[in-house]
């Protein structure tokens, strides 16, 4: 595997400082293709994906397909108007020169997807490094195998390895993978993982864009539209188990509003996923034993040493099918096992609160979150005094869906950002290029400096 990897790099390498991947019509070309391919593997995709994570095609389709198939029509669209170089004023003091940006492509770049959309998180980076006249080597998660064997179908049926390529595995071939040297690393999972990739990247001061996670906290406050609010959560907790990196994580709540939105919300998972869950087809498995093992020691009927809280909803399960309900835990100790890591499932833990000020604290002195949402009307005060990846005022997750705003981590949430313009731009380099033309030579900048006073006045 190592030599397979090492020798399709050198390849690409060679292929990329050949100019082969340059060409705007060439890079439009691979995007069609690419669009054309996810067209004929639909139906393997969706059917892997209920395989895997138990994923009905229509929620396959609106988080996993669509966002793909609108990312590539976005950069063909845009892509010429980004790539063209982008004139800038000179200072007085390099007149007569010109200044301009242009954008070029990092190189030969990493990908490295996760489990819990493995065609999104796969697919759109590489649209990205396409779009930007990259090569792509790309690493979907072993975690979700038969969606890795479509994806790795897919891509070698469509591109040539020396451009695109793609290898499946588990962690020792990401070290493998880690172990090269690199343009860009692009990298979707845990902070644990991502401080591991930033570690190896180090070693060759590759860059790195790291799409990582974290506990993203959903304020309810009292002056909030409840109805509205319950409704809103409860699909951006059941969305695909919970297992999303801006999934809400956690629920702060105004203890005024506390047991009226707690039952709102309870009949709105009735609404969504029915009184039984399990039999529900939209309601997505839990991705592993593992996982669900770790999800079940959250809960106070699990007799687990970790346990914290009261069961207010839910808390059943089932091990043979990897199914967890959606669950509400009450009085939990901000101090609990289950309020330290992202819960990445169908569990939420309520907190309460009086005053704002005393939320913003809380949140303030955690790592900062992927995504924050808050419901009622001081959002701009919230979003003023705290940070985070990404934002939702009365919503949860809809702003992944805008490609005209960057997706992306903050601290410990990761680095860099993409979608749109933004993935172009991840992929790319801007370089400053400043013209100078030869019929004049102004003589005040070489020594002796005999226009000393002039120039200070001038820089």
């Amino acid at each position: 595997m190592q030599n397979y990897i090492s020798t399709t790099l050198q390849k690409q390498r060679a292929y990329f400082q050949a100019g082969h991947t340059l060409p705007l019509s060439m890079r439009k070309d691979l995007l069609h293709q690419l669009s054309d391919a996810l067209h004929r593997y639909e139906s393997q995709l969706a059917e892997a994906l209920w395989t895997d994570l138990h994923k009905s095609y229509e929620e396959a389709y609106l988080t996993e397909l669509s966002i793909v198939y609108g990312e590539i029509r976005n950069h063909l669209k845009h892509m010429h108007k980004w790539a063209k170089p982008e004139r800038k004023c000179s200072p007085i003091a390099i007149m007569p020169a010109s200044s301009k940006v242009i954008t070029e492509p990092l190189g030969n770049t990493l990908i490295i997807a996760p489990w819990n959309y493995p065609v999104q998180l796969l697919l759109n980076p590489l649209v990205g490094a396409i779009s930007a006249g990259c090569t792509a080597f790309l690493k979907p998660s072993p975690y979700v195998p038969h969606v890795s064997a479509v994806l790795t179908e897919m891509i070698r049926s469509t591109f040539r390895p020396e451009h695109v390529a793609i290898v499946e595995g588990n962690r020792e071939v990401n070290k493998m993978l880690l172990a090269e040297r690199w343009d860009l690393i692009f990298f979707t999972g845990s902070p644990s993982l991502g401080k591991m990739v930033m570690e190896a990247a180090a070693k060759h001061l590759t860059p790195v864009v790291l799409e990582l996670g974290g506990k993203s906290p959903c304020i309810i406050d009292k002056s909030a539209d409840l109805k509205v609010a319950a409704k809103r959560v409860a699909w951006g907790k059941a969305l695909n188990a919970g297992q999303t990196c801006i999934a809400p994580d956690y629920l702060m709540i105004h203890e005024d509003v506390k047991d009226k939105f707690l039952k709102l919300l309870v009949k709105e998972w009735k609404q969504l996923l029915t009184k039984d869950p399990q039999k529900e087809k939209h309601f997505v498995r839990i991705v592993s034993d593992k996982a669900l093992d770790r999800l079940i020691s959250y809960l106070p009927n699990s007799q687990s040493p970790i346990a914290n809280g009261h069961i207010y909803h839910g808390g059943t399960y089932d091990k043979a099918t990897r199914y967890l309900s959606p669950t509400i835990l009450t009085d939990v100790s901000p101090d609990a096992p289950v309020m330290q890591e992202e819960i990445f499932g169908p569990i939420f833990p309520v907190l309460t609160f009086k005053e704002i000020d005393k939320v913003i604290s809380f949140v303030t002195k955690r790592e900062k979150p992927l995504a924050l949402y808050y419901f009622g009307t001081n959002g701009e005060y919230v979003l003023r005094h705290t940070s985070s990846g990404g934002a939702c005022i009365n919503d949860v997750i809809m702003h992944i869906v805008n490609h005209a705003v960057p997706f992306g981590g903050v601290g410990n949430s990761g680095m860099g950002s993409y979608h749109g313009r933004d993935s172009f731009l991840a992929f790319s380099h801007r370089r400053s290029v400043v013209s100078t033309p030869t019929w004049v030579d102004m003589p005040f900048r070489y020594m002796p400096y005999k226009l000393f006073n002039l120039i200070k006045k001038m820089v």
